[in-house]
């Protein structure tokens, strides 16, 4: 197998860990599945508990996190002039494995926390604008998908005009198809969001 396929099973794989699933499960014995919008995330655990809620964002951007910082290690000490687009590998499946993870029959949440992580790393402005850009929009107008739409929507394009992709365009590939993966995972909210019937945030209620 070559670097790419490893760091792509490896990061899908450490992506796929439904941490919002499993602290439900094992704190409430519940499935988190069957109630609010039936999603694994972060914005539907804290509909649970405001604390699993934290805890899950925490660990679904970590899960993301950590396979990124490896593949890029990896690949700075076996071929350096590749470290970069390994990587960005690694986070573009990451993202794959919260959202479609093998052990949910492939069901899984919208790839937000885990985008956000895997991406922090190697993208830190461009991650800087599009959260910036989340926070406004949800200010502004009050719905947590369409800041998150926004927010992956805007992100390859801060990273190329901040130039906050290390000179390597694979990485703007990458990028790219980590946001539309985000912003197809968010159809239904967009369907809700045309037809003024979805749900916006309320101070302690997500």
């Amino acid at each position: 197998m070559t670097p790419y396929l490893i760091t792509a099973a490896l990061s899908y794989l450490s992506g796929s860990i439904p941490f919002g699933y499993l602290l439900v499960r094992l704190v409430r014995g519940e499935d988190i599945r069957k109630t609010g919008s039936g999603n694994i995330g972060a914005t539907n655990v804290s509909r649970k508990s405001p604390t699993l809620g934290v805890l899950t964002l925490l660990l679904d951007a970590l899960k993301g996190f950590v396979p990124v910082m490896l593949a890029l290690q990896w690949g700075r000490h076996e071929f350096s002039a590749n470290a970069y687009a390994l990587a960005s590998v690694a986070a573009f499946f990451a993202i794959v494995g919260h959202t479609f993870p093998v052990w949910l029959k492939f069901r899984g949440g919208k790839g937000v926390a885990t985008g956000l992580g895997s991406w922090i790393g190697l993208a830190p402005r461009g991650v800087l604008v599009m959260v910036l850009v989340f926070v406004l929009m949800v200010a502004v107008f009050r719905y947590i998908s369409l800041g998150s739409i926004t927010a992956a929507a805007i992100f390859p394009i801060a990273a190329r005009v901040l130039d906050d992709y290390h000179g390597t365009p694979a990485m703007l590939w990458w990028m790219a198809a980590s946001s539309l993966l985000i912003v197809a995972k968010h159809r239904a909210n967009l369907q809700r969001l045309l037809s003024g019937t979805e749900s916006k945030f309320r101070a302690g209620r997500p």
